[in-house]
């Protein structure tokens, strides 16, 4: 039960931290940019930490002989969990390419802009726990996923109670 309560602890701060990432822009006055503006800087977030986790990757993979020729990191190896870093960030990233353009357009630029922001630092502290030890992941991986749903949530509501 020790892993349970470790990942469940770390997911309900990554809650905490999604929900307030997802109200900042409403309860603290930030530049209004619109959605074309700030989708483009918002992206960039996402991108530098694909860059980053990519590079150390390929960093790996030249100074190691098992690695170089393009073979599959060996099972719970420091290889293999940057691996699965990256897939698991690109999943995110086009959960958030598919979702931040609807946030932007119903919350305004800000809210993408946070949310971008956000991403970087979660998905840092995702990557961070997991070499640490795999429960430790589990912040990063909830600060990252619940604050797209909660944005997504949010601006669906709005944008129902707007039109109907």
């Amino acid at each position: 039960m020790g892993q349970q309560r470790t990942i469940a602890i770390g997911m309900a701060m990554g809650a905490v931290c999604a929900l307030c990432l997802v109200l900042l822009p409403a309860v603290v006055t930030l530049p209004d940019l619109t959605p074309m503006q700030a989708l483009p800087v918002a992206y960039l977030f996402p991108a530098i930490i694909l860059v980053a986790v990519i590079g150390r990757i390929a960093q790996r993979r030249f100074f190691d002989e098992d690695l170089i020729d393009g073979d599959r990191p060996a099972p719970h190896t420091a290889a293999e969990i940057d691996q699965r870093v990256l897939t698991n960030t690109a999943e995110q990233a086009l959960i958030a390419a598919l979702v931040w353009p609807f946030v932007a357009m119903v919350q305004g630029g800000a809210a993408v802009i946070v949310l971008g922001a956000g991403f970087a630092v979660f998905r840092t502290i995702f990557w961070l726990g997991y070499h640490a030890a795999p429960p430790f992941r589990s912040m990063g991986f909830a600060g990252t996923f619940y604050a797209t749903v909660l944005a997504l949530i949010w601006s669906g509501l709005s944008w129902a109670a707007r039109t109907f």
